[in-house]
């Protein structure tokens, strides 16, 4: 379980890194964590840990840790409120081993950057998600379309295997179909991610299993 967790961490961490660098942000990782030291884009943390028992002043001092900064706390094991943080969220890292979904279609792919602007409008994320996204190897942008073309749910997955999954979404669908499709696009691939209680149903009904908590801090 534990290996699990540092498997997922590194991977959320790597998707983290590809993010703030597509803002131009360069960030730094070691063995106790990854972390930038300008304000990360919104919903991204400035720091992700990447084993347990990291020194919460060292790990505080690689960032801007003033008001509206957040640390993902990768295996619930920091207290930062003596340093002006609360807890935002508790969630679950989730793993799935590689498994066929007889029946499912795939996601497809999305390639152009108007492609790109259509699903981060139905995904909400606005102009988190630039351009640069689609030129990194790393990334796959995927979307679920109806029959006039409209976009009505997606996903991303990042890294090289196993593949995380994250900024999954639905406007149609109910979310474990799309859980199946994430699946049914990479089949042979072991997947990675993690969510809060009330979003896990889903991903568990897809055949993820829980491997263990971690937490998100925001100063302020």
């Amino acid at each position: 379980m534990l290996e699990d967790v540092r498997t997922a961490a590194r991977n959320n961490a790597e998707w983290c890194d590809i993010v703030c660098g597509s803002h131009g942000l360069v960030g730094r990782t070691d063995g106790d964590a990854w972390a930038v030291p300008r304000r990360s884009p919104p919903w991204y943390p400035d720091a992700v840990t990447l084993r347990p028992g990291v020194d919460a002043e060292a790990l505080l001092a690689r960032i801007d840790a003033g008001p509206g900064a957040s640390v993902k706390d990768s295996f619930a094991d920091l207290d930062l409120s003596g340093y002006g943080f609360r807890v935002l969220f508790d969630a679950q890292w989730i793993h799935r081993r590689p498994a066929d979904l007889p029946g499912d279609a795939p996601l497809d792919p999305v390639t152009t950057t108007d492609g790109l602007a259509s699903w981060a409008a139905a995904q909400g994320g606005g102009s988190l998600f630039l351009p640069a996204l689609l030129a990194d190897p790393r990334v796959r942008v995927l979307a679920r379309h109806d029959h006039r073309g409209e976009i009505t749910g997606g996903a991303v997955l990042s890294g090289g295997g196993p593949y995380g999954v994250s900024n999954l979404f639905t406007r149609a669908d109910c979310s474990r179909d799309i859980w199946r499709a994430v699946c049914a696009t990479v089949p042979g691939a072991p997947l990675v991610g993690y969510e809060t209680t009330p979003d896990l149903t889903p991903a568990l009904s897809a055949g993820f299993a829980t491997t263990g908590p971690l937490r998100v801090w925001l100063h302020g």
